[in-house]
């Protein structure tokens, strides 16, 4: 067998081991890595040359500074404290907590939103006496929603900002207007879906102003710091490129600062971060970087052109649709990783692949709403629903999530063609 051949089924092997659940999917991506060096596809050199340390500083970097922020008790305090603000009607407290978590998402982490968001959200639904479920799926939707808007909110955002050499306000001018849209047309679409639902008696919504956010407090000098060092990343990341550093630098400065003023156990900190997901992403590089070192990625390259014929606007239009439906039964991580060097392939051709990303972006990103193993965020969430006796079924989350993901799609199909035809 051929070191192209063998260095794409190699990939495929990891993707397999991946959707079986069979190993940890960083086992299996490390396994595979191990494996392309052992037979000399990669030598050990030229393997380390493949990792995206852009990437992973953004990652750890971010990792770090959430966890050592969320011990201020801050998202818990804006849950309740919006739960006040809409007195308690749970039509108005679903559409604030779809906005706090899209927002959230796009400047912190997805995941890390719907972790903090989830458990509140059940434990105001209690007092409401109403299904949690509802809220439970629009915030996963909101997430993925959110995520697709700038350069950290999604771990593909981040490799393709980090491979197009893309900064925070590139994807917040291209991505941001049509998440503003497909967020909008979200909110109608549940309000719309869950309607009936969301019907509480007086005394019900009258127990939700007697909350009290105040107590939600768990460190109010390390708030007043979050709150500026979270203004402070902000700004960082707006103005990263200006200032000509890597959005990895502003991530793990960020991460020191708050490591050194957080006043946090920093073995603790440490070890929240979520290591396994940091080997998956090194691990995932060097097995696609076997693709690229054999030339197979190249060949990709090529034929993808060839079906083609080399034009952008079509490519973009088979990229967006096949990022999306492939995102949504598959973890788009592995799927972006192997499509990021094909563009990069066709673009050293002469094609303008620069709508390419886009694609990339909003077909992964809104593609993993497809179905309730799209994205990590919609693992976490569910599973947190599941621990507290509601549990969100596949289909059921499928009749939702799946509509909404092909409207989203359609939303940025109509937005790609008037922007970059």
């Amino acid at each position: 067998m051929s070191q192209e051949m063998f260095s794409v089924v190699v990939f495929a092997a990891v993707i397999v081991v991946i959707i079986s659940e069979k190993l940890h999917r960083a086992v299996a991506a490390a396994a595979g890595a191990v494996l392309l060096i052992l037979t000399k596809v990669l030598s050990l050199e030229s393997s380390v040359s493949y990792i995206d340390f852009n990437t992973i500083g953004v990652l750890v970097g971010m990792m770090l500074f959430i966890a050592v922020v969320k011990n201020s008790g801050i998202f818990e305090y804006i849950a309740v404290k919006s739960a006040k603000i809409a007195k308690g009607v749970p039509w108005k407290i679903m559409v604030f907590y779809i906005i706090i978590t899209a927002v959230f998402s796009a400047f912190l982490d997805n995941v890390t939103t719907v972790l903090l968001i989830g458990p509140m959200t059940i434990a105001i639904t209690r007092i409401l006496k109403i299904d949690p479920v509802p809220f439970l799926i629009t915030q996963i939707i909101a997430s993925n929603i959110g995520g697709t808007a700038t350069l950290i909110g999604d771990p593909p955002n981040i490799m393709i900002g980090s491979t197009a050499g893309l900064s925070f306000l590139d994807f917040l001018f291209n991505n941001g207007p049509v998440v503003v849209i497909i967020l909008a047309a979200s909110v109608l679409y549940f309000l719309i879906l869950y309607k009936k639902q969301l019907v509480v008696d007086p005394q019900s919504a009258a127990a939700v102003l007697e909350l009290d956010e105040q107590k939600t407090i768990k460190d109010r000098p390390l708030l007043i710091k979050s709150i500026v060092m979270i203004i402070l990343v902000a700004v960082g990341f707006t103005i990263h490129d200006s200032l000509h550093l890597e959005s990895s630098v502003i991530a793990l400065t960020a991460a020191s600062i708050m490591l050194i003023i957080g006043g946090q156990n920093a073995e603790e900190i440490i070890a929240d971060v979520e290591w396994p997901t940091i080997v998956f992403f090194i691990s995932l590089f060097i097995v696609v970087g076997g693709m690229a070192e054999s030339g197979a990625i190249d060949r990709l390259a090529g034929f993808l052109m060839h079906l083609t014929q080399g034009n952008t606007l079509v490519t973009m239009l088979v990229i967006l649709w096949a990022s999306a439906l492939l995102s949504a039964v598959l973890d788009n991580i592995p799927f972006v990783a192997a499509l990021l060097p094909m563009i990069v392939s066709m673009g050293n051709s002469g094609m303008d692949v620069a709508p390419l990303w886009w694609a990339v972006s909003l077909g992964a990103c809104l593609g993993g709403n497809g179905t309730l193993i799209g994205a990590s965020a919609n693992v976490v969430l569910s599973g947190i629903s599941g621990r507290n006796g509601h549990p969100i079924t596949f289909l059921h989350y499928l009749k939702v999530g799946f509509p909404l993901m092909i409207i989203s799609i359609v939303i940025s199909t109509a937005y790609m063609l008037v922007r970059y035809s």
